[in-house]
């Protein structure tokens, strides 16, 4: 019985790679078809969307009253993105480009406010005020990009005039989103099963294995990037996605209706962190790539981050 839970546990994780791949497809398609920013369309509106799980996951947690899932789940999510997706596709591929048009002080920026959750959660608790700080910097980051972008105007101007041609594309859509908040929601029960189980606590599992299922989105992107050959990487849907978690953290802690308590401490967590998210901007900053050796070195980072968790939990 337990074996046959822990593969419907697994197998959920595919039909919500299946949603989102539904969703992203969808967008791309319509972003194609209405000539908008590939940069913009990549970094808000698909680094969005491919982080439906991650929001699906913590509204099905704060239903079942485990807030701590979505906390651990987003705080992973980001660290997973940065130091075992992009590394881990820089290994497979020898190295890859960053496609982007960030310069370095937007770059900077876009990793502060990925990071942002973590700094206050050190004290073990995040009030409403802090979400909606994380809220307000998101909606900055946004303002900062999008000003230059015109995405908005440019949406809104393509719509007026495709809006005969989108109905069905709108229907796929509702349809990929409501896949995966089933099965996220059947996730976060199995989750809660779990920890009860194995005696592990539902945010650490959270931390280091929900939050891996739930970037198979982002990791699917990576992997038919290698198969196709290809060394350069939307990088606006990973930097938009992992900003995009910022985002749904202090939706989440709003929701959720009043402060996050959480027994675990947190210091282990702003270490690994800050100085991975340090080591990525370090190796990506001057040339825009992540070469095979520096992805090894956020590898073995990743893995440090993985078994000191573990072993100290």
């Amino acid at each position: 019985m337990l074996i046959f839970q822990l593969f419907l546990y697994f197998v959920s994780f595919f039909v919500i790679w299946y949603g989102a791949g539904l969703v992203v497809s969808v967008v791309d398609h319509l972003a194609r078809r209405l000539n908008l920013s590939s940069f913009a369309v990549s970094f808000f509106v698909l680094g969005i969307l491919t982080s439906l799980p991650e929001t699906t996951v913590g509204i099905s947690a704060i239903i079942d009253k485990k807030p701590e899932i979505f906390v651990g789940n987003l705080l992973g999510a980001s660290l997973v993105l940065f130091i075992f997706v992009i590394p881990l596709l820089a290994v497979l591929g020898g190295g890859i480009r960053l496609a982007h048009q960030l310069d370095n002080k937007k770059l900077f920026f876009s990793l502060l406010v990925t990071a942002a959750p973590v700094f206050l959660v050190v004290d073990r608790q995040v009030s409403l005020y802090e979400g909606l700080f994380l809220i307000f910097i998101y909606g900055y980051l946004f303002y900062s990009i999008e000003k230059r972008k015109g995405l908005l105007e440019r949406v809104k101007d393509q719509l007026l005039n495709h809006k005969g041609s989108v109905g069905f594309e709108i229907l796929k859509l509702l349809f990929g989103i409501a896949i995966i908040f089933l099965s996220s929601k059947f996730i976060v029960d199995q989750t809660i099963y779990f920890s009860s189980v194995f005696k592990i606590s539902s945010f650490l599992l959270s931390l280091l294995f929900l939050s891996v299922g739930t970037n198979l989105p982002e990791l699917s992107l990576a992997v038919r990037a290698v198969f196709l050959g290809k060394k350069e990487v939307a990088f606006g849907d990973y930097v938009g996605s992992a900003a995009a978690n910022t985002l749904i953290f202090g939706g989440l802690t709003m929701i959720n209706g009043g402060e996050v308590l959480l027994a675990n401490g947190f210091l282990k967590i702003f270490l690994f962190t800050f100085f991975g998210l340090a080591l990525f901007f370090y190796f990506s900053r001057s040339k825009n790539e992540i070469s095979r050796y520096e992805g090894i070195i956020l590898l073995l980072f990743y893995l440090l981050f993985f078994l000191t968790e573990i072993l100290t939990a």
